[in-house]
């Protein structure tokens, strides 16, 4: 009867299961749980998704396998709510010598990363090229996605960890990037010596990738960004006249959102490289009025940071052969954050050239959220500043370096009060086509106190211009944050804050202690090799006993 019971239940399970989708998440964090914006993206897809994964082989790191199969969850759990259209196949880029070299190049050209790997091992070192990531194929089109987050004040294992919380958004924004039809218009405004398009290159191929990116003259054209999203005012070195910042003003009041990239500071940057000094002095952009009814300041100083970039330096004495060394660059700090915003969370280290602080101010309504900070070690200076290279060969004083944590980028949220009310900016048949709004709708816009943050760096070579990946440093070779945060950023402001959100799920990664596992290696390999035998071999004798006694009567 007992058993009876037993199979009917069973057949019963199976028949609501038949009908009923459910899984269940036993983890503490809901590790295998989608978020319901993902769960939305893979209902919705049309088509079959093919992500070919390139972190496979038998010789991969333990940390790496982790990250493997971590995937493999992840992109089952996505197979389970896209009624099989997510497919999979896991590929060992060196399975085949003969091809390796060629397939290493292919991964590279279609935008994958490689990790070059020096694995400490107690039988010695060994090295390795790891391709951390995947190639997805949908509706015709290819997305390369990196799969390992690459931060550089992290150790290893936050690093893995911080990938392996990221899987589900790295998976989400690639499908949602390649299924973009419509893309919203983006524009980088131009007109008052902003950035040019060169220096522009690596942000205009990160954002192209969402939006349709454009620079556009306002040259006070009443409707000219009724078609806009959302604008960039990158850099300006001059002063924004009244009618297109009136223009701008009510592009916000309209819900319009913007990123001002502002240097409050000019500063002559052909004086310092062909002079060796230069001076940072006060530039009138004709803005402070207007982001001050917003609610921020930019401020007319510069900082100095103890936690910098580098610059290549000449140490040799006079007479000498040139020697040249990187020193640290104090004008050119390297910026993060702790914020759970997700803008900024496990964001790699942001490059900033020349910068200044932000400063809130209160606003009623107005949410205000500090994206970045300078670190413990910090020197503000007052303008006008002088600027030497000279600067770099010195010993910083930490005793001057007492400003702690100066906030250098602001989002703003809220409904903004426009900074023409009670004023005439316009003529009456201009403002009857503009149909003026001063109590603006919801919106957000972010300040950051530093223009070059969304500039790559240039070159010329046979003659052409070429662009550097934007926050490539190409003193120090190292690749910072930029881009991932202008990509965010205009993700935030466009309305993509729901996949963004994705981000700020948090995972245990539950590491074995390295010491204690060399420490006490012998014996737990002891443990687990004799005793699981052990125990079957007594088994064994209890069952022959106990047949014997049985049969011998």
């Amino acid at each position: 009867m007992r058993l009876a019971l037993s199979v009917v239940a069973l057949v019963l399970c199976n028949i609501v299961g038949s009908f009923v989708f459910h899984r269940f998440d036993l983890t503490s964090e809901n590790r295998y749980t989608l978020s319901p914006q993902s769960k939305e993206i893979a209902k919705n897809m049309k088509d079959v998704a093919f992500f070919k994964v390139y972190l496979d082989g038998k010789d991969l790191p333990a940390g790496f396998v982790h990250l493997r199969d971590e995937t493999k969850e992840m992109l089952d759990e996505f197979k389970a709510y896209s009624n099989n259209n997510v497919q999979y196949e896991f590929i060992n880029p060196s399975a085949d010598p003969a091809n390796k070299e060629a397939l290493f190049h292919q991964l590279y050209e279609n935008g994958l990363e490689p990790l070059d790997l020096h694995v400490k091992q107690s039988s010695g070192n060994s090295e390795s090229i790891i391709w951390p990531g995947a190639l997805l194929s949908y509706k015709g089109r290819q997305m390369p996605i990196n799969l390992m987050e690459r931060k550089m004040d992290a150790n290893p294992q936050t690093q893995l960890n911080n990938s392996i919380e990221a899987l589900e958004y790295d998976i989400d924004n690639a499908i949602h990037k390649i299924d973009l039809n419509t893309k919203p218009v983006v524009a980088f405004i131009q007109g008052q010596g902003e950035l040019d398009s060169i220096h522009l290159a690596g942000a205009i191929g990160a954002l192209s990738e969402y939006y349709d990116v454009r620079l556009l003259h306002i040259n006070h054209m009443l409707k000219g960004l009724q078609m806009c999203k959302a604008i960039i005012i990158a850099k300006p070195t001059m002063p924004i006249d009244d009618k297109d910042a009136y223009i701008i003003d009510q592009f916000i009041m309209h819900g319009g959102k913007v990123m001002w990239l502002i240097d409050p500071l000019y500063t002559p940057m052909d004086s310092l490289a062909m002079n060796g000094i230069t001076m940072a002095f006060p530039n009138n952009l004709n803005l402070e009025d207007q982001l001050f009814r917003y609610g921020v300041r930019v401020n007319n100083n510069v900082i100095l940071d103890a936690q910098s970039s580098a610059i290549p330096m000449n140490t040799a004495f006079r007479g000498q052969e040139p020697k040249w060394e990187l020193k640290p660059w104090l004008f050119e700090p390297l910026i993060s954050s702790n914020s759970d915003n997700p803008i900024v969370k496990n964001l790699n280290y942001v490059e900033l050239n020349i910068a200044a602080t932000v400063d809130t101010i209160a606003k009623p309504g107005i949410k205000k959220t500090i994206l970045l900070r300078t670190s413990k070690f910090t020197r503000l200076l007052n303008a006008p500043v002088r600027i030497a290279l000279a600067m770099a060969l010195d010993q910083p004083d930490q005793r001057e370096f007492t400003q702690h944590f100066q906030p250098v980028a602001v989002l703003l949220e809220g409904k903004f009060t426009s900074a023409y009310k009670g004023r005439i900016a316009m003529n009456p048949d201009s403002l009857r086509v503009l149909n003026p709004v001063y109590d603006g709708a919801q919106t957000a816009m972010i300040v950051v106190g530093d223009g070059d943050v969304i500039a790559n760096n240039a070159n010329v070579k046979d003659g052409e211009k070429f662009a550097y990946p934007l926050g490539y440093d190409i003193y120090t070779k190292q690749q910072f944050g930029n881009k991932d945060f202008i990509v965010n950023a205009m993700n935030y402001l466009c309305g993509d804050s729901a996949l963004l959100t994705i981000r700020t799920k948090q995972l245990q990664l539950r590491m074995l202690d390295g010491v204690k596992a060399a420490t006490y290696r012998t014996q737990w390999q002891v443990i687990n090799m004799v005793i699981p035998v052990a125990l079957i071999m007594l088994l064994g004798m209890v069952w022959a006993w106990i047949r014997k006694e049985k049969y011998a009567k």
